[in-house]
């Protein structure tokens, strides 16, 4: 088959072995596929990638890179053959959405970032059929390719557990952050205060359902927080209501800095949500933490029932994921839109369909 391959460091467009599904496997055309973050994390800094992959303990992203690697872990495919003992739940030419994990003789594998399992930058993956699931109401396959990141965004919301007394800030409209956004609204909290420097993305995020937007380069979130919570006319006499107002800061950037620009500019008693995958160490300076009472979590993907009820979202329209679809492209376009998106602009989500 014809697929984007992670070969030697470099990104290509060969061939690559047609995957056979196994006992409890399907085969399915992959019908489309996102452009992760993650992925360019991955292209730039395999080795680190893998390497704290493996101080984490994750066992499932245990990766040859010697080998050739297909990435693609934002996918929907179309069903087209059974492997032995498969219950044939569905039917072949029917889209079906997975978790990107696929369970086969070695153990669990992660879809994508592996060298046994390609992933969705290719024309053809082998699926674990106990995972599918079936795309629902007729949703084209650009859209419900995007039920992997729209979950990342609704997990990290769900364990933020927002409370009435915070103001949520999103820093970074790309699009995990424009996945919060989402989710924000979709759970009415308001207000959605959401900072990016692109005047696109910006844009992205009032039509997701953001507030108000900041330009960082001319105004801080923070200090746009600040007003919500006292308003004009206040000036130093703060009632209770408003002395208990607090910013819920979703980190969704994930480049060295931004974590200490987030603690900097918290007011006292936040919390931080760090959503963006940074790759390399970050410095911070505790005893800011410490002055300002702050929290800082961290999220990590999603769970099973989330991403099948970020899926049901998506079909029934409740969650409309169609504005974040920037761009449709066929394989051959794939390494050049890879150099493209290492600086942001006005694309949120590059959608590849490998028979394009």
């Amino acid at each position: 088959m014809r697929a984007v391959v992670y070969r030697n460091g470099e990104l290509v467009l060969g061939a690559y072995a047609d995957p056979i599904p196994a006992a409890g496997q399907v085969l399915v055309k992959t019908r489309a596929c996102g452009i992760c973050g993650s992925d360019l994390h991955f292209c730039d800094h395999a080795q680190a990638f893998t390497n704290l992959a493996s101080r984490a303990g994750i066992a499932s992203m245990e990766v040859d890179l010697c080998r050739d690697i297909v990435l693609g872990h934002e996918f929907c495919g179309e069903i087209m053959e059974f492997g032995p003992s498969a219950d044939r739940r569905f039917k072949p030419g029917q889209l079906v959405c997975s978790l990107p994990l696929a369970i086969g003789p070695t153990g669990a594998r992660t879809i994508g970032y592996s060298d046994e399992y390609p992933g969705g930058l290719g024309e053809y993956m082998v699926l674990t059929e106990a995972l599918l699931l079936p795309v629902p109401n007729g949703l084209p396959a650009t859209c419900a390719a995007l039920t992997e990141p729209m979950a990342v965004g609704w997990h990290a919301v769900e364990i933020a557990q927002v409370q009435p007394h915070h103001i949520p800030v999103v820093i970074g409209c790309g699009p995990v952050g424009l996945a919060v956004v989402a989710a924000l609204k979709h759970k009415q909290v308001a207000p959605i205060i959401a900072s990016d420097p692109s005047p696109d993305r910006r844009a992205l995020a009032l039509r997701m359902g953001a507030d108000a937007v900041v330009d960082p380069r001319e105004e801080s979130p923070f200090r746009q927080a600040e007003k919500i919570a006292r308003p004009v006319g206040q000036g130093g006499a703060l009632s209770s209501s408003l002395l208990s107002k607090s910013q819920m800061i979703f980190e969704c950037v994930g480049v060295p800095g931004m974590l200490r620009h987030a603690m900097d500019g918290a007011s006292d008693g936040s919390e931080i949500m760090v959503v963006g995958a940074c790759m390399q160490p970050d410095a911070i300076e505790p005893m800011i933490g410490m002055f300002k009472a702050l929290t800082i979590k961290f999220s990590r993907t999603y769970t099973g029932e989330e991403f099948a009820a970020v899926l049901h979202m998506i079909g029934e329209g409740a969650l409309d994921v169609s504005p974040l679809v920037t761009d449709v492209i066929g394989l051959s376009d794939v390494p050049s839109a890879f150099e493209a998106l290492r600086s942001p602009g006005a694309q949120a989500k590059v959608i590849v369909d490998p028979w394009r």
